[in-house]
């Protein structure tokens, strides 16, 4: 009897190195996790144009400092006005219940953007406890202890 047998987790066995390789890149190709775009855009120098494409009410509740607020559906008519082709783009929208971030990937590529979403989307965001920008200013709330066994820690991988 081998571990495959006996483990749920390994039920189906974990891929050859190289094919684990080659679809991890592919996920951090796609993906940027929501630390490592606040850490970036700290930096004050990201390298890349964060882009909101939730609609104006959501927009309006609160979304990242600095971020651009292009909806989904604009993309085609003003992504050429407000973004260089030369520079990478990275979308977000609600969180992981929501394929916005997505959809917004999609059409910026299609029109020749790199693009990258940032998973997670704002409601992540918001539970590390990353400040927003509201019609009222800047918010920030504690980090969602939910979010981290450990209490208010956020990622540090």
């Amino acid at each position: 009897m081998t571990i495959t047998d006996t483990s749920a987790a390994l039920g189906v066995p974990p891929a050859a190195p190289a094919d684990a390789v080659a679809f991890f890149t592919g996920r951090l190709t796609f993906q940027a996790d929501v630390s490592d775009v606040r850490t970036s855009l700290d930096s004050g120098h990201p390298g890349f144009v964060l882009v909101d494409s939730r609609g104006a009410a959501g927009w309006q509740q609160g979304h990242v400092p600095g971020a651009l607020h292009l909806p989904t559906a604009d993309i085609p008519a003003r992504a050429p006005g407000l973004l260089d082709p030369a520079v990478p783009v990275i979308t977000y929208c609600w969180g992981p219940g929501c394929d916005g971030a997505t959809r917004a990937a999609l059409a910026l590529a299609r029109l020749g953007y790199r693009v990258k979403e940032m998973i997670g989307g704002i409601e992540y965001w918001i539970r590390e406890g990353f400040a927003i920008d509201t019609v009222g200013g800047i918010e920030q709330r504690p980090a969602d202890p939910l979010t981290s066994p450990i209490g208010s820690v956020t990622c540090a991988c």
